[in-house]
């Protein structure tokens, strides 16, 4: 199958020779990740799943930062209507679904900022290289959400138990450095420039490889992790939900707008 990737409006979808590069290009908004941008990033990966002439996907994000994580208006919209947050939980296991289960090899160059699920995505995918003083968090806890669209699921497979609870219940960040050190990335190197190089180096040797046998290698790492992601994200998105109707969660929307520290009761 060949797909037409001009249709995509939400991000920057190119067809390079054998390699799909999907880009997050909306930089003045620090590349956030609402509902639209969501559906079609999972369009992105199963588009580069079938069509016979993709044999290597590359993520990144256009600007100073890869992603500054989910739309806060949107967030509030939620909290006022939690119908839609109901009916945004099918694009999100979606999206951690379609990217876990492409054959094709993935490669995410992050740099500045990669928050929430804009920490997720990359994690999600087979090879991460960040410059070492990317921010990386998951930090759905300081503003009452429970971390369950995927980081409670991605960051234990990666980094181990005892240290993905540090980061996620505590909701602290972990720079490129320390993330390449824990084994949660694959990588972490100086600058962007060097990053885009060696992302390319890794691209370079996977598009240009034996492509049966990397797809087949890569679905046989990932089975275990496509298993669990089969229980875990029911079990977070239904916990992310009750904690979208919470108390303390609507008092986190309502002090980013006001500009202040949240005042949290515990419910």
């Amino acid at each position: 199958m060949k797909f037409d990737y001009s249709r995509y409006d939400k991000l920057s979808v190119q067809l390079d020779d054998a390699v799909l590069r999907l880009t997050l290009n909306r930089p003045e908004k620090r590349n956030i990740i609402d509902d639209p941008v969501n559906e079609q990033i999972s369009d992105a990966f199963h588009d580069a799943t079938f069509d016979e002439r993709v044999r290597c996907v590359v993520l990144s994000g256009e600007g100073k930062s890869f992603c500054g994580g989910g739309d806060f208006a949107q967030m509030k919209r939620k909290v006022e209507d939690p119908g839609l947050f109901f009916k945004g939980i099918w694009n999100s296991r979606r999206l951690v679904y379609t990217v876990l289960d492409c054959p094709k090899p993935t490669i995410a160059r992050i740099h500045g900022h990669a928050m929430g699920l804009g920490a997720t995505l990359p994690l999600l995918c087979d090879f991460v290289v960040a410059t070492d003083d990317t921010k990386i968090a998951d930090p759905h806890v300081n503003i009452g959400l429970v971390a369950g669209d995927g980081g409670s699921l991605i960051w234990p497979q990666m980094m181990g138990y005892a240290k993905a609870r540090k980061f996620l219940m505590l909701g602290e960040p972990i720079t490129g450095r320390e993330a390449a050190d824990l084994g949660l990335i694959a990588e972490s190197v100086p600058t962007l420039e060097e990053a885009t190089a060696l992302a390319d180096r890794w691209v370079d040797k996977l598009a240009n490889g034996a492509s049966m046998s990397i797809y087949g290698t890569k679905m046989t790492i990932n089975q275990p992790l496509r298993q669990l992601a089969h229980a875990a994200m029911d079990t977070g998105m239904a916990y992310e939900g009750l904690s979208n109707i919470s108390r303390d969660h609507a008092e986190a929307i309502e002090a980013i707008g006001e500009k202040r520290k949240p005042n949290f009761s515990g419910e």
